[in-house]
């Protein structure tokens, strides 16, 4: 048995940090390859202001077309464009209803049809200004279009700023599964401001908290010990301890996908808790939230861990304990049976060959994939966890 410790710094990944108005830090992923490219994440209270001189410097002559969650366009359009955000001049603006629901082939084959009346090209850039959803679709829409063209990633939820919009995981559901249909396309950049999150309901920040919980998990004591005690700070848009949390968890995401930007070995090391979440977002017909679900399918790899004796029940309690802080779930619905829930298991794209490539935690810091696990004791795992 091999455990899997997550890196902060490998050779692959540079990270700077510079002051300015206030503090920016630019993680730069070199991917290899047969044409190597260059990602760049970049993190800072402040951002949104620059981003007109980033598309400048980005993007030189090149086209642009924005996607807009409608929503956050409500809330935020008219701030930017004071901020000189190039927004009626651009040379297509498409609003898109950002939904899980819409998050489909036929959302792709809409925004296509739409480009093209625009007049979008293979010189075209699109821009994502948006959550998850939003980031995935147009991702994986750059992803086809003309063949692929580039993108950028500008979050506007504190789960796409720590997770989705990181890494070049793009893709749209079926309704057996999640993420059945995609593409791996790096975007060309990544510009997160925490000051977005002003804006953001307090269920929907705490969506990402799950994911920041799940890369503290597989991280280190020093981003575990921040979230237990900044808690009250890290609430608060555009503070430091915000700022500090997310650059954590790109840091640590950008390791990995570094190491293993296609997922073939290492990168799954980022589906902990996403076995047993993905089954109950498609058990609910997508009406049970993403971080919802991360948080019980975290606390299902660790009870499950603990029974197998590679995790403690002390680490477990600190789980639990951290998800009650933030008022993320730990237990299973009880109209979600353990049988519905393995049978959702087993048609999830990370079965392999038949067999299920499952992602437990050993302690803070390290986690291990298996493949050879007993169902039935992952069976036994969910009654507990459904009756406790």
């Amino acid at each position: 048995m091999t455990a899997v410790n997550v890196q902060t710094e490998p050779p692959e990944l540079m990270g700077a940090c510079s002051e300015k108005d206030t503090e920016m830090v630019t993680l730069t992923i070199s991917l290899p390859g047969t044409s190597p490219r260059d990602s760049t994440v970049t993190i800072g209270v402040g951002l949104m202001s620059r981003v007109p001189e980033q598309l400048r410097s980005v993007l030189e002559n090149r086209s642009i077309y924005w996607i807009w969650d409608s929503r956050v366009w409500e809330l935020w359009h008219k701030r930017l464009a004071s901020l000189g955000w190039p927004l009626v001049n651009a040379r297509g603006l498409i609003h898109f209803d950002a939904c899980e629901a819409n998050k489909r082939l036929s959302a792709i084959e809409d925004l296509a049809r739409r480009l093209v009346k625009a007049g979008a090209d293979r010189g075209s850039v699109l821009v994502a200004v948006g959550g998850g959803v939003t980031g995935d679709v147009t991702g994986f829409l750059a992803s086809i279009y003309m063949r692929g063209i580039p993108h950028i990633q500008i979050p506007t939820t504190l789960l796409a700023q720590v997770d989705s919009s990181v890494g070049g995981k793009t893709g749209v559901d079926l309704p057996e599964g999640k993420n059945l249909l995609g593409a791996f396309h790096q975007p060309t950049a990544v510009w997160i401001d925490p000051q977005f999150v002003e804006t953001l309901p307090p269920r929907e920040f705490r969506q990402g908290m799950a994911e920041v919980i799940k890369m503290a998990l597989l991280g280190d004591e020093d981003l575990w010990s921040h979230l237990q005690d900044h808690a009250r700070e890290i609430k608060q848009a555009g503070s430091a301890a915000l700022t500090h949390t997310i650059a954590s968890c790109c840091r640590l995401k950008a390791s990995v996908v570094a190491a293993d930007e296609k997922e073939a070995g290492h990168r799954r090391v980022l589906n902990l808790g996403h076995t047993v979440g993905h089954a109950l977002e498609r058990l609910s017909d997508y009406q049970m939230l993403h971080g919802d679900a991360v948080a019980i399918g975290l606390n299902s790899a660790a009870r499950l861990a603990v029974r197998l004796g590679w995790f403690s029940h002390e680490t477990l309690m600190r789980l639990e304990e951290l998800c009650r802080e933030w008022q993320l779930p730990t237990r299973l619905p009880p109209e979600f049976t353990p049988d519905a829930i393995l049978s959702a298991i087993k048609s999830d794209k990370k079965c392999l060959d038949g067999k299920l490539h499952f992602i437990l935690p050993l302690r803070i810091g390290a986690v291990i994939e298996r493949s050879d696990l007993d169902m039935e004791e992952l069976k036994r795992v969910l009654q507990e966890q459904q009756g406790s």
